[in-house]
């Protein structure tokens, strides 16, 4: 099995390290962004979705924010 890291970033969004596969509702591959590291939303608010565009700064978004 490869190594996978997922790390909650204080206040960002979820830093996903190593090979993987990431598939949408749809069944569907999603293609990655980078290889070996890519950054997932937590806020809710990119307009990349799943990936994260840094929208989380602007809005001044935190852990504490619930994603609307």
């Amino acid at each position: 099995m490869a190594d996978i890291t997922i790390k909650v970033r204080k206040d960002g969004p979820y830093e996903v390290r190593g090979e993987i596969e990431l598939v949408g509702a749809d069944k569907n591959i999603i293609p990655l962004q980078h290889e070996g590291v890519n950054f997932l939303c937590r806020c809710g608010h990119s307009k990349t979705k799943p990936f994260c565009d840094g929208t989380h700064k602007e809005l001044g978004w935190n852990d504490e924010t619930p994603a609307e």
